[in-house]
């Protein structure tokens, strides 16, 4: 989860649209990114990612996605976030070809349904206590970092992993998904914010299916 300073907006220049619009435009961005990653899945070989060197791979990720990250925070232009917005949907989608390769298709299905429903039910958590998940979100980056830290010394240390884990990443992202939803409905209605809050909640997502996905790949 990269925190972003969108849901600190408490005014902007921009003309503020309706409620109704501000959702739609959400969703629609959301819908975009999901349907890239679903097209690079079908259409880029995983065996082409594999055999790209592990450190420049992850560099270009990293750069991407925090590059991305700092153009649709900073910026009040939708059309600026929007390529910002893109430039985080792009590497996430070479990640999940990776990920999705090593399981069968069907299992892939299942996981993106359960991660539709949880979605769905988070955010209907965040618009009716939007006040409960303001208060945890201290809670929730610490307890992200923590999990990170120690799945980062179990496989580089103990060359283990421990299933635990996973399901506290997928408390975590739950937490997060509630959180900014409720959050993106605070702050000013504008075409901007809108992008930026889809993108915000676009990577709550992605991280919460990936470790459904592993989950129930286990299983």
């Amino acid at each position: 989860m990269m925190e972003s300073s969108v849901f600190d907006r408490t005014s902007s220049g921009e003309a503020e649209i309706s409620p109704r619009l501000y959702n739609l435009v959400i969703g629609v961005v959301l819908c975009w990114g999901f349907w890239v990653n679903w097209m690079m899945v079908g259409n880029i070989p995983a065996e082409s990612l594999q055999a790209i060197s592990p450190w420049i791979f992850f560099i270009g990720y990293f750069a991407s996605c925090f590059f991305g990250i700092y153009l649709f925070s900073k910026s009040d232009n939708p059309i600026v976030s929007f390529i910002g917005y893109n430039f985080v949907v792009v590497p996430f989608g070479l990640i999940i070809n990776l990920v999705v390769s090593r399981y069968d298709p069907n299992l892939v299905v299942e996981a993106i349904k359960i991660t539709g429903l949880v979605t769905v039910g988070m955010m209907a958590l965040g618009t009716l206590y939007p006040a409960f998940f303001a208060r945890i979100a201290g809670a929730l980056t610490i307890a992200l970092i923590v999990v990170i830290l120690v799945e980062l010394f179990q496989i580089f240390v103990l060359g283990i992993h421990q299933s635990w884990l996973d399901w506290a990443v997928v408390a975590i992202f739950c937490g997060y998904i509630g959180y900014d939803w409720g959050r993106a409905n605070q702050i000013p209605k504008t075409l901007d914010n809108a992008v930026d809050s889809a993108a915000a909640l676009y990577i709550d997502i992605i991280n919460l299916f990936l470790r459904i996905l592993r989950i129930m790949g286990r299983k």
